[in-house]
């Protein structure tokens, strides 16, 4: 049985005011503006990382290890939070993913930067899903959304300027001496430092802490459960699916998950993710859409960047800039719903829309080529923004308002936590049948376009630069005569593409663009999973009042009760 240990009180017992709010909002949108700026930093900067240290094809172990560890970790801040209080996670949270990018700023080899994107994602796992709890315990389901604004100037913000900084970060040779693509990493420094500066000065929460315990032994068989499943997804296609290390981390990850359950189950309310909330139809239904939800939308997210850079021949910034109605379409639908949601107090049609609107916007990406007008497809990011907008707080809302105010904690990292398993799942997934489909699309492009006229005057007289059209030339006569030809391998380096004679590009650029329509379709596909799911979502009268005021009384109450118990005599 758990017992309520009151804390030295912070803050106020009753509802908070305006004002109140407003200020420990602060410390909270700055861990998350250093979250959501260091994803969009990333992403727009990653095919630079990954030329510079000559391994595009291992972008896809950075991205995995960031999701994995911060996926993993997220059950575990919710739940500690939950007993502990949300401040001294928050801080540590924001404390390891500083260190974690200094890490990354230096790292000689994609190997190396994943393993410290690991460490980042150790604190990431942290600031989103915190953050929400917080958001969560001190403002009202209803009125959420009149602090929309603030959250969504934050992730527009960081959706516009992220790119932006990180496309001048990776475009630069060196800055101060240092290259260039490693101060996408450095600039999480300052910005953390005032985050953390910040926080200390404004989050102020009364808590009463709860002693339970902690649920390690559910961590532990989390983690040997997740990981072999996470490094077969992303390394399957080079094993083999059938082979001896595929089936290995199969078993062990299954014997991982099958222990989890049985932890989860024993512990009961003191589980690291209760059982007993997945029983709660809301959160049950939410979380099997979170996952399906996750994986479609890395689907799209994880190669658009690569379709503008490789494709359109976009540098990182530029590409950041072409992501702008993207995030217009994120921004619209969070204000849509959220107003709608405010006024009319439902919220369940908004992620069924949104996720036909993502299935729409993924099937007609699929029939976006190499020579498709840029303004098309910018008009389907607005479509898919849209989808994601009318997703992404709902759910979320939908969670929180299904649970006690006690453990919105543990309740909005589930919530985080399912979305994070399909995204680093969809991650590995996609990239995986990406790399996978690049080289049978350019063989499929090499035979159709290299007898034409056009690409065999190239061959005997190109334009452009010379060096590059000469590797290129080197590489395909290497191969038709039976050789490795690896001197223009666009998986390793894909900069050659925008150098050499258009003509002799054309090729490399309908390959990368129809291997990614297939990572579009087969992501349509799986947002149609996640559109019927989401018609089973029940709709729940959203709470006036909220988690902090509501858990303030009910702490007060069980002080009461504990003093009018009589003491035992002795």
């Amino acid at each position: 049985m758990a017992s309520a240990t009151p804390a030295t009180a912070t803050a106020t017992d009753g509802p908070l005011t305006h004002k109140q709010i407003l200020t420990i909002l602060v410390g909270l949108l700055m861990g998350m503006f250093l979250a959501a700026l260091d994803q969009t930093i990333v992403a727009s900067a990653m095919r630079v990382i990954a030329d510079d240290l000559n391994d595009l094809a291992g972008q896809a172990w950075v991205t995995t290890a960031y999701l994995i560890t911060s996926t993993i970790v997220t059950p575990l801040y919710g739940k500690l939070s939950d007993i502990y209080g949300r401040k001294k996670f928050f801080v540590t949270a924001i404390t390891i993913f500083i260190i974690g990018s200094i890490l990354c700023a230096f790292a000689t080899s994609m190997p190396m930067l994943a393993a410290f994107r690991a460490v980042q994602g150790l604190g990431a796992g942290g600031l989103f899903s915190l953050a929400l709890a917080i958001i969560g315990d001190i403002v009202p389901p209803r009125e959420r959304a009149k602090y929309q604004g603030y959250f969504l100037a934050v992730f527009g913000t960081s959706s516009v300027l992220g790119p932006v900084i990180g496309g001048f970060f990776a475009g630069a040779d060196t800055i101060l001496g240092i290259t260039g693509w490693r101060w996408v990493f450095l600039v999480n420094v300052p910005i953390g430092i005032a985050a953390l500066f910040v926080v200390a000065r404004t989050l102020h929460l009364r808590h009463t802490r709860l002693d339970h315990r902690i649920d390690w032994w559910g961590a532990v068989a989390l983690t040997v459960g997740l990981v072999p499943l996470l490094i077969v997804a992303e390394q399957g296609r080079g094993w083999g699916w059938g082979s001896a290390s595929s089936i290995a981390c199969y078993v062990i990850g299954g014997l991982g998950v099958i222990a989890f359950f049985l932890i989860e189950r024993a512990m009961g309310h003191e589980a690291l993710l209760p059982i007993y909330l997945f029983r709660i139809k809301t959160v049950g239904v939410a979380s099997i859409a979170s996952v399906v939800l996750g994986m479609g939308m890395f689907g799209g997210l994880v190669s658009l960047p690569l379709y503008l850079q490789i494709v359109k021949g976009a540098t990182p910034t530029q590409a950041g800039l072409m992501l702008v109605p993207m995030t217009l379409g994120i921004m619209s639908g969070s204000i849509i719903s959220g107003q709608a949601i405010s006024r009319t107090g439902r919220y369940r049609h908004f992620p069924i829309i949104g996720s036909a609107l993502l299935v729409i916007g993924l099937f007609m990406f699929h029939y976006v080529a190499y020579d498709t007008p840029l303004w098309q497809v910018m008009v389907l990011m607005v479509v898919f923004g849209l989808g994601l907008g009318f997703n992404m707080q709902p759910l979320t809302l939908a969670v929180q308002n299904a649970v006690s105010p006690r453990e919105i904690g543990v309740a909005t990292s589930s919530a985080t936590f399912t979305r994070q398993i399909g995204g680093t799942l969809g991650t590995a997934i996609f990239l995986s049948i990406l790399f996978s489909s690049v080289p049978i699309k350019l063989a499929e492009a090499f035979r159709v376009y290299f007898p034409t006229p056009d690409f065999q005057a190239a061959l005997r007289n190109p334009t452009g630069n010379a060096a590059a059209n000469a590797n290129v030339i080197a590489a395909l006569k290497s191969r038709q005569s039976g050789g490795s030809g690896s001197g223009a391998n666009p998986l390793s380096d894909s900069s050659f593409i925008q150098q050499i004679d258009p003509r002799l590009a054309k090729p490399f650029l309908v390959g990368f663009s129809e291997a990614m329509d297939r990572v579009f379709l087969v992501g349509s596909a799986v947002m149609v999973v996640a559109f019927i799911v989401l018609w089973f979502l029940p709709h729940v009268e959203l709470r006036s009042g909220s988690s902090y005021s509501e858990r303030g009384k009910s702490d007060a109450q069980d002080a009461e009760a504990a003093a009018a118990v009589p003491p035992i005599a002795h």
